[in-house]
């Protein structure tokens, strides 16, 4: 039983790494930089008066409304998909003596072939005709999670998870802990690479950590209609005492943390 196990391990690591899998994650690590730089972009536009959604929906959208963009959308789709199929092999084969550190890394991968995998779907629905706002999702969900049996409980577990996993975002910027992820190229863009890194984490972080708090105030309330999406929280910080230097700083750093992926699928460390 051992023995098939470990080979099987084997199998799933050779197709990991195999040109195919890989040529898919860096597409998708391509298109996902894409959305972040738009979605900052986007964000800058709500700051300075403009309107819109600033999240992946609104991204998905103003591609889809170009020339070229039905084309462009399902490239989106191809490697989102790619990549998220990509991640659900690497939560698969994490290795690690420490027990405890596996289970984390594997949940911690498993999460990130989540996400991939669900902006696919969101950019398969554009690239359909449909679509949806992450709003619309938020509020839908927090109503159902509010319906549930375990309510509020639910909700409230939503918004920690959600605090933690910006946090973590935070934490990785602050650390460079994202550098394990790429191979630094030499000159001016090696030097440049840490920076878009450390400015991207820390505004996807303190983004996801407003979600989170949308979430909470959900709960306490009992108003599905609190809780939000990205478009939600960036909106939210737009909101605060000096929010339009806030939101623009964001914004700033998520075309940051999209150039970022750029970088990742130039130079990627698998």
């Amino acid at each position: 039983m051992a023995t098939s196990s470990a080979q099987a391990g084997q199998g799933l690591s050779r197709l990991r790494q195999s040109f195919g899998f890989r040529t898919g994650a860096r597409v998708g690590y391509l298109v996902a930089g894409l959305l972040h730089i738009l979605i900052g972009i986007l964000a800058i536009t709500v700051a300075l008066g403009g309107g819109g959604q600033a999240d992946q929906s609104g991204a998905l959208a103003t591609i889809a409304q170009n020339p070229g963009g039905a084309l462009l959308l399902w490239i989106i789709v191809v490697g989102l998909v790619a990549l998220g199929l990509w991640q659900v092999l690497e939560a698969l084969t994490v290795s690690d003596p420490d027990r405890k550190k596996r289970v984390g890394k594997r949940v911690k991968e498993a999460g990130k072939a989540i996400a991939y995998l669900a902006i696919g779907l969101t950019a398969l629905r554009f690239a359909t005709g449909g679509g949806e706002s992450s709003e619309q999702s938020a509020e839908g969900a927090a109503a159902g999670l509010l319906a549930s049996p375990l309510g509020v409980a639910a909700v409230l577990a939503v918004a920690l998870i959600a605090i933690g996993i910006g946090v973590a975002f935070i934490a990785s910027g602050v650390r460079k802990k994202f550098l394990e992820h790429v191979s630094v190229p030499p000159g001016g863009a090696g030097r440049a690479v840490p920076l878009l890194g450390q400015v991207g984490y820390v505004a996807k972080g303190v983004a996801v950590v407003v979600i989170g708090l949308l979430f909470g105030a959900a709960a306490f309330t009992h108003d599905p209609n609190r809780a939000g999406g990205l478009d939600g929280a960036l909106k939210a910080l737009a909101a605060l005492p000096f929010g339009v230097v806030v939101l623009v700083v964001v914004g700033l750093g998520f075309v940051a943390y999209g150039l970022f992926f750029f970088v990742r699928a130039w130079r990627p460390r698998f």
